[in-house]
């Protein structure tokens, strides 16, 4: 699917106030309601929007722990890359996982609400996961930059 500038326009003013009205938005994008909603629609049809969501203040809500674990498998035949992959997915602390190229496998993102919760989620269910030969973990300092979503470029 091929975007325009209206389209574009609509993706990166929902990605920055997923609770706009649509009003709002069709006003902002020099439409009127019901077009600017067909528009939003067919780009969530599309796929170009996948939902909306509250963006919470991990912290504030009981995990002020971020840790990066970057695990290295024994084998990155498909299955075993997929067995990890469905392994991690029940664990809720584990909040993104991206596969890499290189010495290491994947990367993960996992918040906890302190240390100890953070060492039983690694010794319970990273390190002793089928095919895992290692799990290096960096303790997050502080974040100095995060932003959800993609640049969106508008003509």
């Amino acid at each position: 699917m091929s975007f325009d500038r209206i389209d574009r326009q609509i993706l990166s003013l929902l990605q920055a106030d997923g609770r706009m009205t649509n009003v709002d938005l069709a006003d902002q994008v020099g439409l009127t309601a019901p077009p600017c909603l067909r528009r939003v629609r067919a780009l969530e049809e599309a796929g170009a929007i996948r939902g909306y969501h509250a963006d919470l203040d991990a912290s504030r809500l009981g995990f002020p722990i971020t840790v990066f674990a970057m695990v290295s498998l024994r084998s990155q035949a498909e299955h075993d890359l997929a067995a990890f992959e469905h392994h991690i997915a029940d664990i809720p602390e584990i909040r993104e996982c991206h596969m890499l190229n290189g010495e290491i496998d994947f990367i993960l993102k996992i918040v906890a609400a302190d240390l100890k919760s953070f060492q039983e989620i690694l010794t319970t269910h990273l390190t002793p996961a089928p095919n895992v030969a290692s799990v290096k973990t960096s303790l997050t300092i502080r974040t100095a930059k995060a932003l959800s979503g993609i640049p969106v470029v508008v003509d």
